[in-house]
């Protein structure tokens, strides 16, 4: 895997110095997404609804807990009958927790990933843009993202232009 590597690095830097014209930038998504007044807003109402949920479910495994308790107080009092029913009560809660805990916040298709992906969606594509406007403003061919799953492991600042993504952005133009 090692030799992939080097062999690869040494094509690129091959290439790169044969293109000595080639400009490459990078940002950081989330310095940018830290800064900018409309993914902090976006950030702090899905803090909002995921909070408004987690409350929800607190108080579903609090009355879970309480009727649990209740019933293990008061079971050797109770006939057969009872107890089955109590038991059946108890059974449904816990499958009412689990299902609203899958709903809300499952890994794949909970509604907390696909709010996400609703109030960030015209963020994102407002960071492309503008991300795509600087790179032709620096007549830059690549710009990479320094917190993303790219792996980057040496940045020379003189390519970062986070900062006029960021000022594009909030100047709006």
């Amino acid at each position: 895997m090692r030799k992939y590597i080097l062999i690869l690095l040494i094509c690129c830097g091959s290439i790169l110095s044969a293109q000595t014209s080639q400009k490459i930038g990078y940002v950081d998504s989330q310095i940018i997404l830290t800064q900018l007044p409309e993914a902090i807003k976006a950030q702090g109402d899905l803090d909002a609804i995921t909070n408004l949920w987690s409350s929800q479910l607190d108080s579903m495994t609090l009355a879970y807990q309480q009727k649990l308790a209740d019933y293990q107080k008061q079971s050797a009092t109770m006939n057969e009958e009872q107890k089955v029913a109590k038991q059946q009560e108890i059974v449904d809660m816990e499958n009412k927790i689990m299902k609203f805990r899958s709903e809300k916040f499952g890994q794949q298709n909970g509604e907390i990933y696909k709010k996400q992906e609703e109030i960030f969606e015209p963020i994102k594509q407002k960071i492309y843009a503008a991300i795509d406007q600087v790179a032709k403003d620096e007549g830059m061919r690549f710009i990479f993202d320094k917190s993303g799953d790219i792996v980057l492991l040496y940045a020379d600042s003189a390519f970062d232009v986070t900062f006029k993504v960021l000022d594009k952005l909030k100047r709006g133009k």
